[in-house]
């Protein structure tokens, strides 16, 4: 095993102060947003659907421009353009479907930023696939003559799958790149912990200018700037498929949602000072288990992710989103992390706690299949799915949670008892129901009463037993488990009870 495990990233290189380079335009950070004190247990997600007909949508984006448009990619290589008050556009405003090599599932137009001085450039950057091999191209592009200009590009031709695709302008002015580990399996090609490729990473780049054979350049303050054998626009390394992520224009911190291999999905949360050569640990780690020892490096400094959850209630693909800086619904969600999942639906709301730790709750479900979040200039998100092709606002609503837990528990040596009570804190009965909650780790079901209860990894799935399946209003039932530990003794992070959040009595 590893020492080290998680501690804070090791800079490889001298660390300059975090400055935008010279003749970069840096966009304004956002005032900081007051923290919502509401607690996630008591909010639900509203989803309404306000375009129909998108191809496949992979990506969103808002020109600060005044119009009220939102541009939307579609993996075939078009942006469409949806307007509040004219709906969506028939004819594309980018079409590069030449260039795009849209081949396989994950293959296609895959992200989009607009400049930060878009209002009078007209430039949009797009991340794609390209012909005829598939290679991960970022490239500019502009509206007012359509010219294409490619600008960096990554082989990617052995496999289809992981190709990353996120690219978003930080408060320093720089573009920020996610790239995949290259695809395939249990990262075939050791990516993830290389630095000689951008494979498995997470790029920092100044595109207002070129230097040398580059049509970009490299800032002088990114980690691997200068090192002999590294690519210097590598940010941060050790990604498996970051396919969204993004950074919070209120603190200039990063949220990265990796997608996982099977057992665990993760997003972390980085803040300036930390993010410079942050190591996310892939493949040496997924989520917080050793996923492939032959991949660590007892010196390395790996980077924890702040929130996983297993896929083996339905998830397979973590969607990540962006905190919540609207107005609208800043009393419920302001400053508040939302992210979904591609197969489950699960809408996830973080928020720091204040003391080094994060809330957390399920807070409702998105469309199937989201792809991608996007926020307009003033804050407020919208997602689209993949499949039938839908534009949604998101709007967020307060509503009392439908059940209170209480709990008591004995623990021993390597053994602990947890009694669970389920309120019924609604006014209608609940006839039928099924408790989940993940286990913290180093934790293993041995036995359960007053109900059928099975783990699947972390999680856990109580149902109702013959004799406690109805719940008034106001009444309760008991259940409980024994489980064996290796020293973490806590209690559960959150509750749903048929897939509503439960409040939780602590």
């Amino acid at each position: 095993m590893p020492g080290k495990r998680w501690a804070a990233p090791a800079l490889l290189a001298l660390t300059l102060p975090l400055l935008a380079p010279v003749g970069v335009l840096t966009p304004p950070v956002a005032a900081a947003t007051s923290v919502s004190e509401v607690p996630l247990e008591e909010i639900n997600t509203v989803i309404t659907q306000v375009a129909f007909g998108l191809r496949r949508p992979t990506a969103i984006a808002a020109p600060d421009d005044g119009t009220d448009r939102l541009f939307v990619t579609e993996k075939r290589g078009t942006v469409r353009v949806y307007h509040p008050d004219t709906g969506l556009g028939q004819t594309p405003i980018i079409d590069i479907t030449a260039s795009v090599d849209e081949s396989g599932n994950e293959r296609g137009l895959l992200g989009i930023a607009l400049s930060p001085d878009f209002a009078e450039s007209h430039d949009v950057y797009l991340a794609y696939t390209a012909l005829p091999d598939g290679a991960v191209t970022l490239a500019r592009y502009g509206l007012d003559d359509a010219n294409l200009e490619p600008l960096l590009s990554q082989e990617h031709a052995e496999n289809s799958n992981h190709n990353g695709g996120q690219i978003t302008f930080g408060t320093d002015g720089n573009l920020y790149m996610s790239i995949g580990d290259g695809g395939g399996s249990g990262d075939p090609f050791d990516s993830g912990q290389r630095v000689d490729t951008l494979l498995g990473k997470i790029l920092r780049i100044d595109v207002s200018r070129s230097c040398g054979d580059l049509a970009y350049c490299v800032p002088e303050d990114n980690p691997f700037a200068g090192v002999a054998g590294a690519r210097e626009e590598i940010w941060m390394y050790g990604g498996r498929n970051p396919w969204r992520f993004s950074v919070d224009p209120a603190d200039g911190s990063m949220w990265i949602a990796d997608v996982g291999q099977g057992r665990w999905e993760e997003i972390n949360h980085i803040k300036p000072g930390r993010q410079s050569g942050a190591n996310l640990g892939w493949s040496c780690y997924e989520g917080l288990e050793v996923f492939d020892e032959t991949q660590c490096d007892s010196g390395a400094d790996y980077t924890e992710p702040v929130f996983t959850y297993s896929p083996h209630t339905g998830g397979c693909a973590v969607i990540g989103g962006q905190v919540y800086h609207g107005e609208e619904f800043a009393d419920l969600v302001g400053g508040t992390y939302i992210a979904t999942d591609y197969c489950s639906s699960t809408v996830w709301a973080l928020r720091e706690d204040g003391a080094g730790g994060y809330h957390q709750a399920e807070i409702g479900q998105t469309p199937t299949q989201v792809t991608a979040f996007g926020a307009t200039p003033e804050g407020e998100l919208y997602v689209v799915n993949d499949l039938p092709g839908g534009l949604h606002r998101v709007s967020f609503e307060r509503a009392k949670p439908a059940c209170l837990i209480g709990h008591t528990t004995q623990t021993w040596g390597g053994g602990m008892t947890v009694d669970l009570t389920i309120t019924n804190t609604g006014t209608t009965p609940i006839n039928g129901w099924t408790l989940r909650f993940p286990l913290s780790r180093g934790q293993t079901v041995i036995s359960d009463w007053n109900t059928d209860l099975t783990q699947s990894g972390d999680i856990v799935t109580a149902v109702n037993a013959a004799h406690n399946g109805s719940i008034a209003p106001g009444g309760s039932v008991t259940l409980g488990y024994l489980v064996s530990h290796t020293g973490d003794t806590s209690l559960p992070s959150r509750f749903s009870l048929n897939r509503d959040a439960c409040a939780v009595d602590r």
